[in-house]
């Protein structure tokens, strides 16, 4: 009895262990962006911008300070930069090295954390 007892516990501490990993076993790109980025900035459908930074949806491709963002730093808007899988690896691991004068100091500094961002940036169309 004891030992069907333990065995149950131990199952139900195993599924309980498990269930954070399940829940997390989505995109590893949109993980991280959410982790790393998603307290500045969105990619909700519309364009609005996020709490403190412009909407991200569609910025693969999208000349950098073109959104309809606001508040985009003179560095930024001025920028030759059209984003792309390179530019925004190199911007993302050191943003005031690559523009200086911009605003957005936050560097994502995992290689592997900024391919997944920038894979999972790409398909918010």
């Amino acid at each position: 009895m004891f030992n069907r007892f333990l065995a149950a516990s131990v199952a139900v501490a195993a599924a309980a262990l498990a269930l954070p990993a399940a829940a997390q076993a989505g995109d590893p790109g949109e993980t991280a962006f959410n982790i790393r980025c998603k307290a500045c900035h969105t990619v909700a459908p519309g364009g609005a911008a996020g709490p403190v930074a412009p909407n991200l949806r569609g910025v693969v491709g999208r000349k950098a300070g073109a959104s309809s963002y606001k508040n985009y730093s003179p560095a930024l808007k001025a920028a030759p930069i059209t984003w792309n899988a390179a530019s925004l690896d190199k911007f993302l691991a050191a943003p005031t090295k690559t523009v200086p004068g911009t605003r957005m100091v936050m560097a994502v500094s995992d290689p592997n954390q900024r391919k997944a961002i920038i894979a999972w940036l790409a398909k918010q169309r």
